[in-house]
């Protein structure tokens, strides 16, 4: 088993952290909420007293990150975690962030001699504690190697995307469409509800047919058809509005630096504003069917 250093316990970083103590490593975390370290502290893991000093005298690096910046301030310069770590340190970077930002740190931290992958996920908050998330892998074949043992102690999928960066690009278009299906679906309830069709008869029909989709068949933005979605549960985040915001910024922004026309992603992202204008941030983006009604 080896040693694991791991960065960023918030609501994903913490369930993922947890189900690598569970495959039998030795985890040392770190994060800036002293409850979330103390919580996982008693679950087994050591408490490092810094970034840093969750790099010192481990095998593999795990990060869970908010943006970009995070990740380039954690890992770059001479106070960096790529600067505090042995050569050939496993570096792992769960976060979503830009393709030219991941491209950046995982070409440091190879030229300084590690294993460095951007590895972002798919599959929100219950897949984290269960230990079932996707992973977007992009780096070499060597350090995609070299990490998959504990990306699938994290995850059911592990999906080897190309080179660094790819991991990310492949979120960022995932996400685009999760984006536009959900808009998609939640008009369509609301469509039906003003033609006097029940929510549970199209269901019934859609998921069958060509409107068949993730966004209706596991995270329906009704309550009653998927028992499991938010909606069954006040629309508590398991994928916060904030977060696909996020996302279907990377989108766009990714989309003009390629030259690429993506107008539903626009329009999707342009919603998702509007509805975390509303104080909806923290509610889940499944929730945005309550403005599309208004």
């Amino acid at each position: 088993m080896a040693k694991v250093g791991f960065i960023g316990l918030g609501n994903m970083g913490g369930g993922m952290a947890r189900n690598i103590l569970k495959a039998g490593h030795e985890l040392k975390v770190f994060d800036l909420n002293a409850q979330v370290v103390a919580d996982i502290k008693g679950q087994g893991a050591t408490a490092a007293s810094s970034a840093v000093d969750a790099v010192t005298g481990v095998d593999v690096v795990i990060t869970m990150l908010p943006a970009g910046k995070h990740v380039k301030s954690v890992y770059l310069g001479p106070d960096g975690l790529i600067a505090a770590a042995v050569k050939g340190t496993i570096m792992i970077d769960c976060s979503t962030i830009d393709v030219e930002s991941a491209r950046e740190v995982v070409t440091a931290a190879t030229e300084a001699g590690m294993k460095m992958v951007d590895a972002p996920v798919s599959g929100g908050v219950a897949a984290a504690a269960a230990g079932s998330l996707t992973f977007m892998v992009g780096g070499t074949e060597d350090a995609f190697s070299g990490a998959k043992t504990y990306l699938d102690a994290m995850g059911a999928n592990i999906i080897h995307a190309g080179k660094a960066g790819s991991g990310q690009a492949a979120k960022i278009c995932n996400n685009m469409m999760l984006g536009i299906q959900m808009i998609s679906v939640a008009e369509a309830f609301i469509l039906a509800e003003k033609l006097g069709l029940e929510a549970d008869k199209l269901f019934d029909i859609s998921s069958k047919a060509s409107g068949q989709c993730w966004s209706l068949t596991s995270y329906c933005p009704v309550p009653g058809p998927v028992p499991t979605s938010p909606a069954n549960n006040d629309y508590k985040a398991g994928f916060a509005a904030a977060m696909m915001l996020k996302d279907l910024r990377l989108s766009q922004e990714a989309a003009q630096s390629a030259g690429a026309h993506t107008p539903l992603g626009a329009m999707s992202r342009d919603l998702y504003e509007k509805f975390t204008d509303m104080s909806a941030d923290d509610m889940d983006f499944s929730g945005i069917i309550n403005m599309l009604r208004k």
